[in-house]
């Protein structure tokens, strides 16, 4: 796409289209540029929570906790735990609502990073658990920290590739609670094909189409956004890093 942004005509032209700089379709344009551009200049590693560094976009995260608040889960699954930060964020959010717990998986976790967040003040609210997230003993553990009846949000987070992705969808979808979510983020991968630092087999192999293919496969999920809970402006898509990532439980296998 061929873009020009006219300030003092206040225009923005976008494949000989042109369209009101100050208008909804073009700060979508402007957005998405935005967004791609960012990622490639690691903007989401700008920025820690709490001290912990957090690898996530700033308008991602806030949505994110507005769909917590509105949830109150009883556990909060995530896989992929890099520095911690988004752990640290999550089991902040289960002290501010007052219930709630996280479970952390990861492959990995660097000894640097386990002690910064084993010394953190909010790690009693967090379980950390080092092995793959696909490993079947590693998802029975998991599900045997669930009590009957707990409310669970489920964050995917760790190996972004289709496969992998998919194999922790059809994994950890069963312990998602009706009207929850199994949230697959970083889906933007599938824009960011030409951008230097991406790849381009990112078209096909990325968690936005996982997440699609499952929510296909799978009608007791669906691709729903959360709904926002203030809104004083005339936009209705997000800034996100996170696209086609919430798919919501609408019923019980079975």
């Amino acid at each position: 796409m061929k873009v020009s942004i006219d300030t003092k005509s206040r225009t923005l032209d976008a494949d000989g289209k042109t369209l009101d700089l100050y208008s909804d379709e073009a700060f979508r344009i402007v957005s998405d540029l935005w967004v791609n551009t960012g990622w490639n200049q690691k903007y989401p590693y700008c920025f820690s929570w709490l001290g912990v560094p957090v690898i996530q976009l700033p308008e991602d995260m806030i949505r994110y906790q507005e769909a917590v608040f509105a949830l109150k889960p009883d556990v909060i699954i995530e896989t992929g735990v890099a520095h911690g930060g988004s752990a640290i964020f999550s089991a902040s959010l289960c002290r501010l609502i007052g219930k709630g717990r996280v479970i952390a998986i990861d492959i990995e976790i660097r000894p640097h990073n386990r002690k910064r967040i084993e010394s953190h003040p909010l790690f009693d609210l967090i379980t950390l658990i080092e092995a793959s997230s696909t490993a079947p003993e590693v998802v029975e553990q998991v599900r045997a920290a669930i009590k009957p009846g707990d409310k669970v949000l489920v964050m995917l987070d760790s190996d972004h590739s289709y496969r992998h992705v998919m194999d922790e969808l059809n994994a950890y979808a069963p312990l998602v609670s009706e009207g929850s979510w199994i949230v697959a983020t970083d889906g933007v991968m599938q824009d960011l094909v030409d951008v230097p630092r991406g790849k381009p087999n990112w078209g096909d192999d990325n968690p936005a189409k996982a997440a699609r293919d499952f929510a296909a496969a799978n009608p007791d999920f669906v691709i729903e956004q959360p709904a926002w809970p203030f809104n004083e402006s005339t936009l209705s898509e997000n800034v996100t890093h996170w696209p086609d990532a919430w798919l919501r439980r609408v019923a019980s296998k079975g």
